[in-house]
């Protein structure tokens, strides 16, 4: 359950090149604190950033899955093993 204190990554003005670098890290920092729900925020305007950002996720072996927020689509919920 998403509460003020899950872990949270905003991507808001990054360029696409990093994303892979930043989500990666942040799932194996929050592997290794063995929290099992994060969230990244990636916004909701063009759909660059999300796309990047799910593309990441599926090729991640930590993510055990990951949703679009129903009540914010500019963020991803993700579920780590």
């Amino acid at each position: 359950m998403l509460t003020h204190k899950t872990p949270r990554l905003d991507l808001h003005g990054e360029e696409k090149a990093l994303v892979y670098a930043l989500v990666t890290e942040f799932i194996n920092d929050n592997y290794k604190m063995r929290n099992k729900e994060i969230v990244v925020i990636h916004g909701k305007s063009t759909n660059i950033l999300t796309k990047e950002v799910h593309d990441v996720l599926k090729e991640n072996k930590l993510v055990e899955k990951f949703s679009l927020n129903n009540w914010n689509v500019g963020e991803t919920i993700i579920y780590l093993k």
